[in-house]
Parts: C-alpha cells; structure tokens; sequence
C-alpha cells in the first residue's frame, strides 16, 4: 500500500462518499475534508494534532499539583479567591487546549455539511429490503 499526502481533486462526490467523509471527520478531524479534495483538511488536522500534543503537554503538570495534596491541602482560614486564583492558574492552558480541540472538531463538521450539501442528490432512493 503506497501512502500519499497528496491532495485528491476535488470532483463531484455521491451521496455515499460524502457520508463516508462525514463520518472520517468525526474520526478523525480533517481526514475526511482531505478524502473529499478540501485543501483545508490539512489545517483541521494540524490543529486536532497541535490541541492534542498541548493537551498531554499541560495536563501533567496539574495532574502532578493535583497530586501533591497542593489542592486540597488549603486551610479552611485561607482566601478562597487565592485559592481559586492557584487553582485556575494550573487549570488554564489545559482547557485551553481542549478548547482547540472542540474547534477544530467543530470546523471540520461544518466543513462535512458543506461536502454533503455539495453531494450529488440520488434520483431514486435505495431499495429497503
């Protein structure tokens, strides 16, 4: 099997392929807009990619805090808005990066509406046997 990271014409697809695209997509974000011919594809890929690395990336370090006591070891005389500040503050760059990721999901279904919409309509419905 010989692989490829160049990008299929763009050509009037099914109904069937613009579904399969569809559901590469959901998979994984940005496959199925490149299956498609999107040039686009390779950016929503490149960012699902990037949120995932910044997410393992800044996820350990608030796991470790977490699992220090550093969170749960506050006193009940402590400011709760201090505490708040240090919890946000370990907290911001993961959800940062989930937040990318949901974007990025959310761009490539906009992108699969689009492909759908562009699909060529069937004439006559499949047979339900």
């Amino acid at each position: 099997m010989k692989g490829s990271f160049k990008l299929r014409p763009r050509r009037a697809l099914s109904r069937a392929e613009a579904w399969a695209c569809f559901t590469a997509n959901l998979a994984v974000a940005g496959s199925g807009s490149l299956a498609a011919g999107y040039a686009i594809g390779y950016w929503q890929m490149a960012a699902v990619f990037l949120a995932m690395i910044l997410s393992l990336v800044t996820s350990i370090p608030m796991i470790q805090w977490w699992l220090s006591g550093a969170a749960s070891a506050q006193s009940a005389l402590d400011d709760p808005l201090q505490n708040l500040l240090k919890v946000w503050l370990h907290v911001r760059w993961p959800l940062a990066s989930i937040g990318l990721y949901v974007a990025a999901v959310l761009w490539a279904l906009t992108t699969s509406l689009t492909i759908l919409a562009h699909a060529a309509k069937d004439k006559v419905p499949p047979r339900i046997v």
